[in-house]
């Protein structure tokens, strides 16, 4: 089979490459607990997936949006997938996006997942015409040859993971982390962040035992009784156990890893209406310099949304600053580095080229950065 890839030429047409065809993603991970897994990919967090789940709307093609019900039934529907927490959120509580495709004609149909991978198993059959998902989600997602593209991605936030041990063990570097256990979401940002800062300080992974847990809770219970030594952890949660517990942390991304979450499109969505994604991507950034500005607010919503502490959320929210940033080669550079190693150490079956999926001269983008209109 010839997989489909964007050409980057300025027709910005799709054209068949000859690359071998992908082999299916392996499964890494069983469903778990829903509760608290609906958080995993809240603040850039891990491609670790969770049960999904999805509001219920009609499936259509994704490059003719389906037809809207309701009242008025003539205008059309753009489905939009997102997690509960992350920046997509926000748009979807404060409401610039529907107001403005209203007034285009169209009408928004969230979906609400539980995790990235799950997000693009959707977008992939056309369930889904747009979304955000993390890192690795999109790495998976093109392992396992997902028709999708890359549009944009929010601002870096390398604080917003870490590798934490508990202040009174004898552990005072990474490279002390040899010989001992660490838990981990197999394949999330945390993940990541621990291979690069252990073989940074010559630790070979053959010398560490990765726990992997299904979720937050599980790591957090298991580093709380101190049947791991160390936990790699993701915001929320990670700044949770920073307030909750007496820790010394290793080293957060900083250096390591921008941590980044991107914007996905169907891949068909995309070709047929670049337009649409220029306008969403506007309103995401009227949301962010909202979100900005009215933190407060926001620590407000996303914890009556998540159900975590709000002292927790307002240690996540503060050190982290929303926007929305157009692909460069700036950006593909680091998520190239990821799926390398991700391929490396086995978490994925082949090679891939994520430039492939990531077109930096793109329609939505000839107009230059994303500004609040």
């Amino acid at each position: 089979m010839i997989k489909n890839q964007f050409n980057l030429s300025d027709n910005y047409k799709y054209v068949n490459s000859n690359v071998r065809a992908r082999s299916k993603r392996r499964r890494l991970w069983k469903a778990g607990t829903i509760g608290t897994w609906l958080l995993l990919m809240a603040f850039a967090a891990g491609c670790a997936s969770g049960a999904a789940g999805s509001t219920s709307g009609a499936d259509a093609s994704p490059a003719t949006p389906a037809k809207a019900d309701g009242a008025a039934g003539t205008g059309k529907v753009i489905r939009i997938g997102y997690q509960k927490g992350n920046s997509l959120n926000i748009l979807k509580v404060k409401g610039n996006l529907d107001e403005r495709l209203k007034s285009e004609g169209y009408k928004v149909e969230w979906k609400v997942f539980a995790g990235g991978n799950f997000l693009l198993e959707a977008m992939s059959s056309g369930s889904v015409d747009f979304g955000h998902a993390a890192d690795g989600s999109g790495v998976f997602g093109q392992a396992g040859n997902k028709p999708f593209v890359y549009v944009a991605n929010d601002l870096p936030n390398p604080e917003g993971i870490g590798i934490v041990v508990h202040s009174d063990s004898a552990i005072e570097s990474i490279a002390e982390l040899k010989g001992k256990k660490i838990a981990v979401a197999k394949g999330g940002n945390h993940h990541y962040l621990a291979v690069l800062a252990l073989e940074k300080a010559g630790v070979k992974l053959d010398d560490v035992q990765f726990v992997y847990v299904k979720d937050a809770s599980e790591g957090r219970a298991l580093f709380e009784t101190k049947q791991v030594d160390a936990l790699g952890s993701w915001d929320p949660f990670f700044a949770a156990v920073e307030n909750d517990l007496k820790l010394l942390t290793l080293t957060d991304g900083q250096g390591y890893s921008p941590n980044r979450t991107f914007y996905y499109a169907n891949e068909q969505f995309a070709k047929d209406h670049p337009d649409l994604i220029r306008l969403i991507l506007e309103e995401i950034q009227e949301a962010d310099e909202w979100a900005n500005e009215h933190k407060p607010e926001v620590v407000k919503l996303l914890s009556d949304t998540l159900g975590i502490d709000a002292d927790a959320i307002e240690r996540a929210v503060g050190r982290r600053q929303y926007g929305v940033e157009l692909l460069s080669p700036e950006i593909i550079a680091p998520q190239q580095q990821l799926a390398d190693t991700y391929h490396r150490i086995g978490l994925i079956p082949s090679q891939i080229q994520v430039a492939e999926r990531m077109p930096v001269d793109a329609p939505w983008a000839k107009d230059g950065p994303i500004q609040n209109k």
